[in-house]
């Protein structure tokens, strides 16, 4: 390299010279070369691409709008239909357990109590009430007749939940055969006449009666209108027979707003929907015109059947359940059609679409392309004149300056860059420090990377001097961790047998922890010489608070055990105390039981925990489900549900925390509670300990090597009777 009138030649600085020269005087023979041919076939490229554009436009609109009709219609006919069949399936549930106790009252009356129940009082109107009713003739004040409604008061809370916790559900009733009517809703005031007599209900003439009995099962009626509301509904009945003999049937009403304002509503978008029977009749349709509108049943036409073949061979695809998206031509209109049916009830919901309609944004997207299109053409070839003008005139005064700057420019890139160089040349270990000279500071990428130089140094020291202090951070939280754990490990009772001279029972716990701290804990004490507690718990969230939470919720329970009570008061204590001060909003799922020993009867009390499994001597191990109620420290002034059970000689309780049916494998498959309980049933008469190993071996069996998240806690109590044989 040489000096020669300040510039130095065969350096960067030619370089940065030489390469704006040749790329300026490339770019102006480029330009100057295609700018002629360009400019006269832009013309012909403009039209040919507005029409291009145009047939694309209608091409993609148009298809782009059958596929996102073809998308919703049958998205929105599946949603709707799974709605309605899920209300219809429930219902279905209902009323197969209310004929289920209605059965095991008719089979064993003398263990239930008379609970009087009362004729329809007005002023219960809006509130939800049992109420009687009589098909005439009914002698309503024989001694049989009112001892079979007071066996029936038993129901009437079982009644009355089942329908005040559903919006779609009108009324639940038990039709008894000697012409009794139990009733339960919250509009009593339409059982009056006008005369204000109460009015009498002809059970044995009532579809939802003769269906039930003709079918001997679960059967839903057509769409009728309620005898005392005058609503549209469909009835859920079911026979209840005692020894071969039909003694009652009993069953819901089932409303249909829900699904009426659904079909109502559906005319105010694109496109609107119906629902067809079993029959193929429209039943709830918002059309009030046409082949969709709906007739009364002697009138009504099974769509099945329709004039139009192709139509009718949709509906006829539909009710047997193929739900494509289908082009049906009706009466010189075609419509994108879709169906989904509602299994239960066996009826269809149709979604319908006007073609035209998906058409029209395509039609109006094309008439305004043109507008644009021919606007901005001629603005183009306007613009275009001026343009290839004035880069003519710019290319040369660019060319100029762009040789001056670039000679005077790459005098200034070149020192400081080379000063740079040799400064982080000299740069090694231990001598990282790199500071920003003025030289540096050309308030351009070089003053950048000066900076940056500067700033790296400095946050390299910084982070080794981090790395040092976080190391040796982590290495002492590890092992507090460590000793935290231990520490919760030993407050868990661990000795096995814990009461050898207790002959009456065999018990075995064991607790498994995951990666950190958790808040799974089991405690079993005895209260009295008689009485033995049993805890299983599980504290929500994870690591140290859920740890403290454990310690003081384990305390808790136990202190206020000792003091006695039932499960329920006991928890509700523990609750109040619990709730004080917990601002972490910490919580604690709890199953805690007492059983006597010398008798085998026992109370338990299910805070939101996981169901209880119970194996009675020479059977299998099976889940024990019940309404739970809500976990420990929720909310304040809780009362907690408790239930009595009975243990006989021989007989086993497995109680655990979620960690054992949610472990996972490597695909993330839950071990689940039916892979719980055939490791249960493996030896199912063996002793707790080996229970405990065994559900242990099928967890470990299942997960392999994957990476668990939550403990894994058990406890089996196996029951021996006073004797301890």
């Amino acid at each position: 390299m040489r000096k020669f009138l300040g510039f130095t030649i065969g350096g960067i600085q030619q370089k940065i010279f030489n390469l704006v020269l040749i790329t300026m005087i490339i770019v102006a023979g480029i330009f100057v070369a295609i700018s002629a041919h360009q400019y006269r076939e832009i013309t012909e490229i403009l039209a040919e691409t507005s029409e291009e554009q145009l047939e694309a436009i209608d091409s993609i609109s148009s298809s782009a709008m059958e596929s996102i009709v073809r998308k919703t219609l049958k998205n929105t006919a599946r949603m709707e239909a799974e709605i309605a069949d899920g209300v219809f399936s429930n219902v279905r549930k209902n009323v197969n357990m209310l004929a289920e106790f209605v059965g095991k009252i008719m089979s064993a009356p003398e263990s239930y109590p008379q609970i009087e129940l009362f004729e329809p009082d007005i002023a219960n109107e809006g509130v939800f009430s049992v109420q009687v009713l009589f098909e005439e003739g009914t002698n309503a004040t024989s001694s049989k007749n009112r001892y079979n409604i007071g066996l029936m008061g038993n129901a009437a809370d079982m009644m009355i939940s089942m329908i005040a916790d559903s919006g779609e559900l009108g009324s639940c009733f038990i039709a008894l055969e000697d012409g009794i009517m139990i009733v339960a809703d919250d509009h009593p005031g339409t059982k009056f006449l006008e005369s204000g007599e109460i009015m009498s209900f002809p059970i044995h003439e009532r579809p939802w009666y003769i269906g039930a009995v003709q079918t001997g099962g679960i059967w839903f009626s057509d769409v009728e209108y309620d005898l005392f509301t005058g609503k549209m509904e469909v009835v859920c009945s079911m026979p209840v027979y005692h020894n071969g003999v039909l003694v009652a049937v009993v069953g819901f009403d089932i409303f249909l707003d829900f699904l009426s304002d659904v079909v109502s509503g559906s005319a105010m978008q694109e496109g609107f929907m119906i629902i067809l029977n079993e029959a193929g009749h429209v039943i709830l349709s918002p059309k009030t015109e046409g082949v969709f509108k709906v007739q009364v049943s002697e009138s009504a036409l099974d769509l099945r059947m329709s004039f139009w073949a192709k139509l009718g061979f949709f509906v006829t695809n539909a009710m047997n359940g193929e739900t494509d998206v289908r082009l049906v031509p009706v009466d010189k209109t075609e419509y994108f059609m879709t169906a989904s049916k509602i299994d239960t009830v066996g009826w269809t919901v149709i979604c319908i679409v006007d073609k035209a309609d998906t058409t029209a944004p395509a039609e109006a997207i094309k008439v305004e392309y043109n507008k644009i299109s021919n606007r901005a053409k001629e603005e183009f070839i306007s613009g275009l004149e001026k343009a290839r003008t004035t880069m003519i005139v710019l290319l040369v005064i660019s060319l100029i300056l762009c040789s001056s700057g670039a000679i005077i420019l790459a005098g200034r890139i070149v020192k400081p860059l080379t000063i740079m160089t040799k400064r982080i040349s000299e740069m090694g270990e231990g001598h990282l420090n790199f500071k920003v000279k003025d030289v540096y500071k050309t308030k351009d990428e070089i003053q950048v990377i000066a900076e940056a130089f500067a700033d790296l140094s400095v946050r390299t020291q910084n982070y080794i001097e981090q790395i040092t202090k976080i190391t040796a951070e982590k290495e002492r939280i590890g092992a507090e961790l460590n000793v935290a754990a231990k520490i919760q490990a030993d407050m868990l009772p661990r000795i096995f047998p814990p009461y050898p001279n207790n002959k009456e029972f065999d018990l075995y716990a064991s607790m498994t922890p995951a990666k950190e701290v958790g808040g799974d804990f089991y405690d079993f004490f005895m209260i009295d010489d008689n009485h033995i507690a049993l805890v299983m718990a599980d504290v929500s969230g994870k690591g140290v608070p859920a740890a403290l939470f454990m310690v003081i919720a384990k305390t808790l329970i136990k202190d206020r055990a000792l003091q006695g009570g039932t499960p329920a008061e006991i928890l509700g204590d523990v609750n109040a105390q619990l709730c004080e001060g917990n601002e972490a909003s910490l919580f604690v799922t709890v199953w805690l039981a007492i059983v006597d020993l010398r008798t085998g009867d026992g109370m338990a009390a299910n805070a939101g925990h996981e169901h209880p499994a119970l194996r009675h001597k020479g059977g299998e191990f099976q889940l024990v489900e019940y309404k739970h109620s809500p976990a420990v420290a929720v909310m304040d002034g809780m009362r907690f549900r408790e239930h009595s059970f009975h243990l006989d000689p021989g007989d086993t309780v497995f109680v655990y925390t979620d960690g054992v049916p949610e472990s996972t494998d490597n695909n993330n498959t839950l071990f689940g509670n039916e892979r719980m309980l055939k490791a249960l049933n493996r030896e199912p008469d063996t002793d707790p300990k080996t229970i405990l190993r065994n559900v242990e071996e099928g967890i470990s069996e299942f997960i392999g090597d994957a990476e668990q998240f939550d403990d894994t806690t058990m406890l089996a109590f196996r029951y021996k009777g006073p004797e301890g044989n």
